[in-house]
């Protein structure tokens, strides 16, 4: 019998952690607003107020936990995720295609003919996501007043008609229409044990 070197060991193990990644396993639960992260309150806390339906929420998946803050504030769905510190990652408003301007939407659409033909977009969200170079308060103070900037990312999940079915996507763009990521879209009720 012969024995697998530990080289092609290696890349055979990369190659099905790769694959795993790409399926978007997440649990959703909704909770209630003692069992959501108090720092995270605290810097949403402002937004929030005169907010309707505002829901908190905790967030499993195969690898992490997180929270999310969603609610509507002048006729606009937002949704704020947080790290499981408490630490803002992202604030995503609702959007629909025409609220992109044209030529990128134009870039995205094209990206998703070339993947699937027969498409429809379920969720589009302008996302504003936290990093090192850009204060916290600064991606507060731009999501709430709905500015299209050069750091932004458009997030959409896409049902995609092909030969074996339906099957569900959730794709980022950059500001300019520039691909990111994609990754396969579960069913909320998918049983996968997570954990």
């Amino acid at each position: 019998m012969k024995k697998f070197s530990p080289f092609l060991s290696g890349i055979a193990l990369l190659f099905t952690l790769t694959t795993l990644g790409q399926a978007k396993y997440e649990r959703e639960f909704r909770i209630v607003k003692s069992e959501f992260p108090k720092n995270a309150f605290d810097l949403i806390e402002e937004q929030i107020n005169g907010a309707r339906r505002v829901r908190f929420y905790k967030e499993i998946d195969s690898v992490t936990v997180s929270y999310e803050a969603k609610f509507k504030k002048d006729r606009l769905h937002y949704s704020a995720e947080f790290n499981a510190a408490g630490e803002l990652e992202d604030i995503e408003l609702m959007i629909k295609p025409v609220d992109i301007p044209e030529e990128v939407f134009e870039a995205i659409s094209n990206r998703l003919r070339s993947e699937c033909p027969k498409f429809k977009i379920r969720r589009l969200q302008q996302q504003y996501p936290v990093s090192e170079n850009r204060a916290i308060e600064k991606v507060v103070r731009d999501t709430f007043q709905n500015l299209i900037l050069p750091y932004i990312n458009y997030e959409m999940i896409i049902s995609c008609k092909g030969e074996s079915g339906r099957e569900e996507f959730e794709y980022l763009f950059d500001a300019e229409g520039h691909f990111l990521s994609r990754r396969k879209s579960l069913p909320p009720n998918y049983d996968h044990v997570l954990y």
